[in-house]
């Protein structure tokens, strides 16, 4: 199972609809809107044309208790919103709360910045240096991809379909 994860308002709902129709190209939820997650939503995903996985989303208001569902996920996703830089201190936070969990510490991450097509103060690149992120990924004890998407525009989405094909690869074998 992969794990979504992210604060409130970053985009999780929307992605995770994106990555489960990017083979079927459902239309009929293209235009719905998206609210909040209250609690978990488990979602089957098409990893490839063959293969189904599990994507469990994790409301952002329940980061305190997000560690309770660590031992069942094999792989996280961790969504930031790169057009609201006044939220990104506090998702780096959330970022090395989970990188630096004991559960989470051999399982693969990858790295969201979404919302990369929507003009911002801040350009995405200097959002990640602010953050560090070259530091932590190296001081990170797991594999830590990183990946610029737009879910609404659907930009960049094959990255995280491939990223979640090689985990998918890898748990089954």
């Amino acid at each position: 199972m992969y794990l979504l994860l992210g604060a409130t308002g970053v985009g999780k709902t929307l992605l995770l609809r994106k990555i489960k129709n990017f083979y079927t190209k459902d239309e009929s939820e293209k235009s719905m809107s998206t609210i909040p997650t209250v609690g978990t939503n488990i979602v089957k995903v098409s990893v490839d044309k063959k293969r189904e996985g599990s994507v469990r989303e994790v409301g952002g208001a329940m980061g305190p208790i997000w560690f309770k569902y660590y031992s069942e996920c094999h792989a996280v996703m961790f969504v930031i919103d790169v057009a609201n830089p006044c939220q990104v201190s506090s998702s780096c936070i959330q970022l090395l709360t989970v990188l630096s969990h004991k559960e989470l510490q051999q399982k693969p991450f990858i790295i969201i910045f979404n919302r990369s097509d929507i003009p911002s103060q801040v350009k995405p690149c200097n959002i990640k240096q602010l953050m560090r992120l070259d530091d932590v990924i190296q001081a990170a004890k797991q594999p830590i991809k990183v990946v610029d998407v737009s879910a609404r525009q659907e930009e960049n989405l094959t990255e995280i379909m491939q990223w979640m094909i090689t985990r998918w690869e890898k748990i089954t074998c």
